[in-house]
């Protein structure tokens, strides 16, 4: 930070959180593991909700060996299975949680959910959706309630196809990623608008990790993808700890406002402390928002009790 300001945006920066519960999704390995690992040592308690509960508990493993005091939980959560959303949200009996959606899917060959939805717009968005409108109640009862969802840079080269959302009629990887971004993106701007609508304390912000080396880019990448993000860019990407800063910050910072969306602050927003960005356009026009909102509930059967903005 220039004129003579002292950098604050680090994770030893984070406030004191004792007495707070966040639910963070995708908790056992990269930007999850590394937000969770942070937040437990600023005193929260952490509910890892975690697709596959024995490598949440090896997550949990490792926190808690470097501390033993560390207050986590692991709960089982398939965001690809809307079925699975609402038995978590059935079982989920934290004090007014932070809700984090962290997990992502990247890139696979063309997949369908248990619902018959394309693999990534299920689990990146739909999940989350559903999550966060089963939640909204409890989260409403905390303390400096708040909805961080996280969305990628490549929301900025994603296009909403609302006729062909399931890859029936042309499947490309990187686009419907793309697009499932851009999904995340819209989500967290329209979720704001509404909330901001209703008077609610909620406050949805919104954050994208840069150029972050995680096994995002190999668990489910094939082959030219799977190469460049997996083996040939690596070495240009910033680690974990660095790249969970931008939800870090809009999840606990006093001065992270509603409709807020946080990013690296370096070259090309591909690395650096978290800073201020700006969504694409796309993002925050209030048709489309409307639009995405609407199929969601369809898709999902989740309504939110808040009024259209």
């Amino acid at each position: 930070m220039g004129n003579g300001q002292k950098d604050t945006s680090g994770a030893e920066h984070v406030p004191d959180q004792t007495g707070r519960t966040f639910v963070v999704t995708g908790a056992n390995s990269g930007l999850g593991l590394a937000m969770t690992r942070a937040l437990a040592r600023r005193g929260a308690h952490v509910v890892l909700a975690v697709r596959d509960e024995s490598k949440g508990r090896r997550a949990v493993a490792d926190i808690t060996a470097e501390q033993p005091d560390a207050r986590l939980e692991v709960r089982s959560l398939d965001l690809a299975d809307l079925d699975s959303v609402r038995a978590f949200a059935d079982r989920l009996h934290a004090d007014g949680p932070v809700l984090v959606n962290n997990a992502g899917v990247m890139a696979p060959p063309r997949t369908l959910s248990a619902q018959g939805h394309e693999l990534q717009f299920a689990a990146n968005h739909l999940g989350h959706f559903a999550l966060t409108g089963l939640l909204l109640d409890l989260l409403t009862e905390g303390r400096d309630p708040r909805v961080v969802t996280v969305t990628s840079l490549n929301h900025r080269q994603g296009r909403l196809d609302f006729d062909d959302l399931h890859g029936e009629r042309g499947y490309a990887p990187m686009r419907f990623y793309n697009r499932s971004k851009l999904a995340n993106a819209v989500f967290g701007h329209e979720l704001h608008r509404r909330l901001d609508a209703a008077g609610s304390p909620v406050r949805s912000l919104l954050a994208h990790p840069g150029y972050t080396a995680t096994s995002l880019q190999t668990s489910a990448p094939t082959g030219l993808v799977r190469f460049l993000f997996g083996r040939l860019l690596t070495p240009l990407a910033q680690s974990p700890d660095r790249g969970a800063l931008p939800q870090l910050y809009a999840a606990t910072r006093p001065d992270a406002g509603s409709g807020q969306f946080f990013g690296p602050g370096g070259p090309a927003e591909l690395r650096g402390a978290p800073r201020r960005v700006l969504l694409a356009p796309a993002a925050t026009d209030a048709g489309t928002g409307r639009r995405l909102w609407e199929v969601s509930e369809r898709l999902t059967g989740v309504r939110f009790p808040l009024p259209v903005a």
